[in-house]
C-alpha cells in the first residue's frame, strides 16, 4: 500500500511543469549555503572533534572576563596556537583553565602564562611563553602551576584600594582634565615639545639613576650573600660580634688618642696636598723622559740585534780560543811556582819603582841629547867604536853655549 502511494506521488510530481529547474535551484542554494557555512566556521576557528590537539591545564589566582567556548585565544609570541576551552575552580580556590594547543607547537615545563586583555572591554587571551627545550616538553594533560602564571591588574582593583576622599579627588581631576583638554589642539603641541626637551635634558639623570640602581642592586645582592654566609656560620658570626665589641671598647679606651689623630688630620691633609702638587710637577717632568724612552725603545731592537751579532762573534772567538786555552793551562801550571818565588822580589822593587817616575821624566827630557851621543859613540867609557878603539867624547859649541854678548839688532 505504501509503495503504491509513493508511486502515485512520484507520477503526479513528474507532471508538474518546471520540476527539474526547481530541483536544480534548490540544490544550488543548498550547496551555496554549505559553502558559506564552511567559510564562516573556518573564520570562527571552529575545531572539529576529529582534530588532533594537545590539552593543557593552567592554574590562575583569578581569571576575570574569561568565557570558554567563545574563541578566546592562546598565543605564543603573538601567534594564535590554541584556544581556551574550559574554566573550573580547584579545591584550593584557584581558577583552572583548560587550553587546547594545536599540534606542532611544543610547550616546555618552564613556560610562563600571562592573562592579558585584547581590548579595553576586557576581551581576554592567554599569552604563553614556549620555554626552553632543556626543561623538557609538557605532555598532554599536564597542569601548569600557579607560580608560572600571572594575572592582569584591573582598574577596579586599583580603585578599591583608594579611600573616599582620594576617589573624589580623582573624579575632580578627571573632570578638570576634560576642561583643560578642551583647547588641547592649540596648546598641547607646544607643551609636548617642551616636555620632550625636558625629557631630553633629564636623560643623563635617568641614566645615572639607572646605573645607581644597578650598583645598589649589586650591593644588596652582595650584602645578602654576606648575610647568608654569616647566618649559616653561627660560630663565625659570634666571633665577629665579639671582635666588633672588643674594637669598640678599644676605641672607647683610646678616645683621646683618636681625637688627637683627628685634630692632626687637617695638617696631614695639607701635606698630602703638597705631595700631590709635587707629584704633578714630577709627572710634567716625566713626560719628556717618557718621550725619550719611547724613542729609545724604538732604537732598542736594532741595538739588540747589533749586540746579538757581537755576542755571536764573541762566541765564535771563544770557540777558536778554546784550544789555545787548553794548551796554556800546563804553561800556567808551570809558572805558578815562579810567580810565588817572584812575589818577594816584587816587594823589594815596589819602593824603587816609586822613584822611577822622576828618573823617567828627566830621562825623557834628555832623549834628544842621548840619541846624538849614542849615534856618535857606543858609550862614554867605550874603548872602541866604529872608527877603532879610543876613549873620546863630543862637545858642541855654538852661539847659545858661548858666554859672548850678541847684539840682536844687527
Amino acid at each position: 500500500m505504501t509503495r503504491n502511494r509513493l508511486t502515485r506521488a512520484w507520477e503526479r510530481a513528474r507532471t508538474v511543469p518546471g520540476l527539474g529547474r526547481d530541483v536544480a535551484a534548490i540544490l544550488a542554494l543548498v550547496l551555496a549555503g554549505l559553502l558559506v557555512a564552511g567559510v564562516i566556521l573556518a573564520k570562527q576557528r571552529v575545531h572539529w572533534p576529529w582534530q588532533d590537539e594537545v590539552v593543557l591545564q593552567a592554574d590562575f589566582r583569578s581569571v576575570p572576563a574569561i568565557s570558554p567556548g567563545n574563541g578566546q585565544e592562546v598565543r605564543i609570541a603573538g601567534v594564535t596556537v590554541g584556544r581556551i576551552t574550559e574554566a573550573d575552580v580547584t579545591d584550593d580556590g584557584r581558577a583552572r583553565l583548560t587550553l587546547s594547543i594545536e599540534p606542532g607547537n611544543p610547550v616546555y615545563k618552564d613556560t610562563h602564562l600571562v592573562l592579558r586583555p585584547k581590548t579595553p572591554l576586557n576581551d581576554m587571551y592567554v599569552e604563553m611563553s614556549q620555554g626552553t627545550e632543556a626543561a623538557g616538553e609538557l605532555e598532554d594533560g599536564a597542569v601548569i602551576p600557579v607560580e608560572q602564571t600571572s594575572n592582569p591588574v584591573q582598574v577596579d582593583e586599583v580603585l578599591s584600594h583608594l579611600d573616599d576622599s582620594t576617589r573624589a579627588a580623582l573624579t575632580t581631576l578627571l573632570g578638570e582634565s576634560d576642561v583643560a583638554l578642551a583647547s588641547a589642539a592649540k596648546a598641547l603641541p607646544a607643551g609636548l615639545d617642551a616636555a620632550d626637551e625636558t625629557l631630553g635634558t633629564l636623560r643623563p639623570v635617568v641614566k645615572a639613576m639607572a646605573q645607581r640602581r644597578e650598583s645598589i642592586a649589586s650591593l644588596v645582592t652582595s650584602l645578602r650573600t654576606i648575610a647568608t654566609a654569616a647566618g649559616a656560620d653561627d660560630a663565625r658570626l659570634q666571633r665577629l660580634v665579639t671582635s666588633l665589641a672588643t674594637t669598640v671598647e678599644t676605641l672607647a679606651a683610646h678616645d683621646g688618642d683618636v681625637r688627637a689623630a683627628l685634630k692632626a688630620l687637617p695638617g696631614a691633609t695639607d701635606q698630602l696636598r703638597e705631595a700631590t702638587s709635587a707629584v704633578t710637577e714630577l709627572s710634567t717632568e716625566l713626560d719628556p723622559a717618557l718621550v725619550n724612552l719611547r724613542k729609545a725603545s724604538g732604537e732598542l731592537p736594532s741595538a739588540l740585534a747589533a749586540v746579538g751579532k757581537v755576542a755571536k762573534e764573541v762566541e765564535d772567538t771563544a770557540q777558536r780560543a778554546r784550544p789555545v786555552v787548553a794548551e796554556l793551562r800546563p804553561v800556567v801550571a808551570d809558572l805558578r811556582p815562579f810567580v810565588r818565588a817572584l812575589q818577594p822580589a816584587l816587594d823589594d822593587v815596589v819602593p824603587i819603582a816609586s822613584r822611577l817616575d822622576r828618573g823617567t821624566r828627566i830621562l825623557t827630557e834628555r832623549f834628544t841629547d842621548l840619541q846624538a851621543f849614542v849615534y856618535n859613540t857606543a858609550s862614554v867609557v867605550s874603548l872602541q867604536d866604529a872608527n877603532g878603539g879610543i876613549l873620546r867624547g863630543q862637545a858642541q859649541v855654538n852661539t847659545s853655549t858661548l858666554p859672548i854678548p850678541i847684539n840682536k839688532d844687527r
